[in-house]
């Protein structure tokens, strides 16, 4: 007998695209500690979906990223797998709706707590390995990261690429970079860069500083996204 959640997993499954066999591991990827005895709550899927999102994020960097380093790709990474995102990913899934939560957890706001989202995320990818395998669960999880807002990407994203596309789409242009000043001997230069866009007239803009004219003008894009999309 599956738990009562107080939206019907199949609607969930219709709206996520994702189909479970053993509907009860479903189930459980979406029961709290707080309501359920230890072994029967999301904290074992939890813990293996933790792995499996590792090793889903590691492959997909690994080939979109063939030029970082290993200090890059950790970090990005690390960006990935954040409470924040990974509970931006729930939100959009309104996964907090179908949760189970005691009375006291969901008198507090548990439907809406960053970490008991991004842990039900994580339950749910473990569930989707075990019910259909590794490929399932990546599918699922990159086509939901890539439909994530920019906000939540801007971090792992080009900053310029991501300013281009919102400008275009906002503005109807593009950004422009000026060049501001170079500082410091040949060998220690500091390039300072102004972004500008233009929104119903008014001008918005960021500044940046970095080793070379391209870091500069990344950093000047990251500040006025900041901006923009804080």
């Amino acid at each position: 007998m599956l738990n009562q959640h107080p939206r019907p997993l199949r609607v969930f499954e219709e709206t996520a695209h994702v189909s479970f066999t053993n509907k009860a591991l479903l189930s459980q990827a979406f029961t709290h500690s707080s309501y359920a005895k230890r072994g029967t709550d999301n904290e074992r899927l939890e813990f293996f979906g933790d792995a499996v999102l590792k090793l889903i994020v590691s492959e997909y960097l690994y080939f979109k990223y063939p030029h970082l380093d290993e200090g890059d790709l950790t970090k990005k990474r690390a960006q990935i797998v954040s409470d924040r995102l990974l509970s931006g990913l729930s939100s959009a899934l309104s996964i907090g709706s179908y949760m189970l939560f005691s009375a006291g957890e969901a008198g507090t706001g548990g439907a809406k707590k960053p970490s008991n989202l991004a842990n039900a995320f994580e339950a749910l990818l473990g569930a989707i390995y075990l019910d259909s395998g590794y490929d399932e669960a990546k599918n699922f999880f990159v086509a939901r990261f890539d439909l994530a807002p920019s906000e939540l990407k801007v971090e792992l994203q080009d900053s310029k690429t991501v300013l281009q596309e919102w400008s275009q789409k906002f503005c109807g242009e593009l950004p422009l970079y000026k060049n501001l000043e170079e500082t410091g001997p040949e060998h220690e230069k500091c390039f300072s860069v102004r972004v500008s866009v233009t929104k119903k007239g008014k001008e918005l803009f960021a500044k940046g500083q970095g080793v070379s004219k391209k870091r500069a003008e990344q950093e000047a894009a990251r500040c006025l996204l900041a901006d923009l999309l804080g």
